[in-house]
């Protein structure tokens, strides 16, 4: 009897792969393909331009054995079936493997879920699909359009700047943002402004009240004198109330997150870089072993811009909301989704694939890391579907003379919601007496208050990610990768939370605009992603949106070659060479940064750059202690006499000693305490506010 042949299911990533396996049974060989297999050459542009943009496709490098390997197993197998990632990059991959394991384009052959259960797998085995061919032309179109701005600019900045260099359609926008915000903060001249509050008192009731109103407009106090003219006049009058409000007001939950959202609220709330948040969210999705279920996985498709949520996975949080809360928590009001306007709305909001395995029930076979990302968005999804909270609010305005209104509010939370789940449910009290229009309070004190505007804040990366999504600039998928090269390119460095251009950053970005502003606009930018959406309808030729680009981009980078000045950027150091005495200046080679005498050709001395902190190493003599980079790309800080001595740390050391015991103190940031100083030695343990 002949062995019944398997069908063959081809996913992206071995542990998607395991997860998967696991759910189909012994009739089916579950196989990856490790990303792409596929794709243009790294050694040249890989795009004939004279051939109407045709792309010259090959084999990646080492992808070889891989590719066999799928052969052999498709020719083995009764259906092959693509299981590729649920988007334009994972139709493209499909794509490249139907032609590379011959498979018929006209076969029902590609499959796609939203999440990695039992139930998703087999319900998209039993709808297998044509492979889209739209939605490959729409990755193919960004795919050359990318290749072609940075295989032509790249060598430009190389050969005008320095080498190792990079100029990308969404990275070379990212960076003018930041640097714009840098000219805008350094352009800043900040303006003095000042408040007034007073403190009011009638038949034993006390109270403190806002000035808000002089003559029914919003006021501007600019200077002392006339707060103080201010004071002087409102002293003669009785502070009578003219009007008071009562009202309840609602507090609705947040929609589930979509990519940008996630990476957002995972840096202001967890501090997670981008990379960080989309390398734990993969994590969940392709598969988590919990024990006697298996691997599963435990949120549904990490690249989306939609809110939308299906009608099984609201039913389900609508019982679990119902069975831990009751009805009175759960919003049974059909919520609207409010997608950015370039959303594609291709799949449902990040959410668990099952509410019931909630955070704490999860929490022993998650990572920390893992854990308070799934906290995070187990959470968003189950209050996005959950009553408003509702509070009580009470204000009363007071008018001091005919010219002079002040203002007074309160609010108390009367009912929960949502709140009851992010811990937020505080019960607030309305510390008021009862008002009544016509009362008559007394002034007791006055609290005048010197302010000054700020200029804007840098962006951190939550707030680029959002400013780039509003500016429909870049895709959910391209925001990690493109926030991780501007900094490891050096034109981004990173103070705390937020991003301030290099000097390199400035540079390249003030030579990109002179002579190729269409790259950097932000709004041709973001009309290039409309029409590349386009392709993805139908509505669009992907090769005539290559050649409408390509043309008036060659004559910009021809003027360039030309007439574009090469710039030195001469990064001076305190560093004195100790051969010739001149100063050392920063250089770049083949594996980074190194010193080098400034006095080169006539002197070539040459050391390691290191990054001091000015601290020394409490385990030697002469040690110093500077900044590294662990071989996963963390930062962390050793002594300069290492391998001798293997002192390290994970945090910044501080130069002053701790005051207590003496011990080596370092910087730490926690929510509680916000930037603080904390002593190394566990049995002192002193902490203090940093300077």
């Amino acid at each position: 009897m002949a062995k019944k042949k398997k069908n063959l299911v081809i996913v992206e990533s071995p542990a998607k792969a395991k997860t998967i396996s696991k759910f189909l049974g012994r009739n089916y060989k579950v196989e990856a393909s490790m990303g792409h297999v596929i794709d243009l050459p790294k050694s040249k542009l890989g795009i004939d331009i004279e051939e109407n943009f045709e792309p010259n496709y090959i084999t990646i490098r080492g992808k070889g054995k891989t590719l066999s390997k799928l052969r052999k197993a498709a020719k083995k197998s009764r259906d092959v079936y693509l299981a590729t990632d649920p988007d334009r990059e994972g139709e493209a991959i499909s794509w490249h493997l139907s032609h590379a394991l011959k498979l018929s384009e006209e076969e029902n052959n590609r499959i796609e879920f939203n999440e990695i259960t039992k139930s998703a797998i087999k319900n998209a085995i039993d709808k297998p699909r044509k492979i889209d061919r739209n939605l490959v032309d729409a990755q193919q179109a960004r795919r050359l359009l990318d290749r072609i701005v940075g295989y032509r600019l790249s060598p430009l900045l190389w050969k005008k700047v320095r080498k190792g260099l990079s100029a990308g359609r969404v990275q070379s926008v990212a960076v003018r943002l930041i640097c714009e915000r840098e000219e805008e903060i350094r352009n800043f001249e900040e303006e003095e402004y000042w408040t007034l509050e007073v403190a009011l008192k009638d038949n034993g009731n006390k109270l403190k009240a806002d000035l808000y109103r002089i003559d029914n407009k919003k006021y501007n106090i600019g200077s002392k004198e006339e707060v103080e003219k201010i004071i002087e006049e409102i002293e003669k009058e009785e502070f009578e109330v003219i009007k008071v409000k009562k009202r309840k007001r609602r507090r609705n939950a947040k929609a589930s997150f979509t990519t940008s959202t996630l990476q957002q609220r995972a840096s202001s709330k967890l501090n997670f870089t981008a990379k960080k948040t989309m390398f734990l969210a993969q994590q969940l999705y392709e598969g988590i072993d919990i024990g006697s279920a298996g691997t599963v996985g435990l949120i549904s498709y990490i690249r989306t811009d939609s809110t939308r949520l299906s009608q099984e996975a609201k039913q389900s949080a609508a019982n679990y909301i119902e069975n831990n809360y009751g009805n009175k928590f759960l919003n049974n009001k059909k919520r609207k989704n409010k997608n950015n306007k370039n959303s594609q709305d291709a799949h449902e909001a990040i959410r668990p694939t099952d509410v019931e395995r909630t955070p704490e029930k999860m929490k022993k076979h998650l990572n920390r890391d893992q854990y308070k990302l799934y906290d995070l968005i187990w959470k968003r999804f189950t209050a996005s579907l959950m009553s408003p909270a509702i509070y009580e609010s009470i204000s009363a305005q007071f008018k001091a003379g005919d010219k002079y209104k002040f203002r007074v509010s309160g609010s108390r939370l009367i009912f929960p919601g949502h709140l009851i789940l992010t811990g937020k449910a505080k019960e607030d009290k309305i510390d008021l007496p009862v008002f009544q229009e016509g009362d008559n309070y007394k002034l007791v004190d006055t609290n005048p208050e010197q302010h000054f505007t700020t200029p804007p804040p840098r962006y951190s990366e939550a707030s680029l990610v959002k400013t780039l999504e509003e500016e429909g600039i870049g895709r959910p998928s391209t925001y990690a990768p493109t926030l991780s090269t501007i900094v490891s390119r050096d034109y981004v460095k990173k103070d705390g939370k937020y991003l301030e251009p290099t000097e390199l950053g400035e540079t390249v970005t003030e030579l990109l605009t002179e002579y190729f502003p269409d790259v950097t606009d932000v709004e041709f930018t973001a009309e290039l992603e409309k029409r590349l959406d386009e392709i993805e309808k139908g509505n669009e030729e992907w090769k005539t949106i290559l050649k409408d680009f390509y043309q008036p981009f060659y004559e910009r980078l021809e003027n360039a070659r030309e007439n574009m000045e090469r710039v030195e950027i001469v990064e001076e150091t305190d560093e004195v060479c100790e051969v010739c005495g001149k100063p050392m200046v920063v250089k770049y080679g083949r594996y980074g940064k190194f010193l080098a005498c400034s006095g080169y050709p006539e002197c070539k001395n040459t050391k390691p750059y290191l990054i001091k902190t000015g601290v020394d190493c409490p385990e030697c003599e002469d040690g110093e202690i500077i900044e590294r980079t662990s071989k996963k790309g963390r930062t962390f800080y050793g002594c300069s006499n290492y391998p001798d001595c293997n002192f390290m740390i994970w945090n910044k050391p501080v130069k002053k000693p701790c005051p207590e015991c003496g011990s080596l103190m370092v910087e730490k940031t926690t929510k509680a305490k916000g930037k603080h100083y904390k002593c190394t030695n566990k049995e002192c343990g002193h902490t203090e506010k940093a300077d």
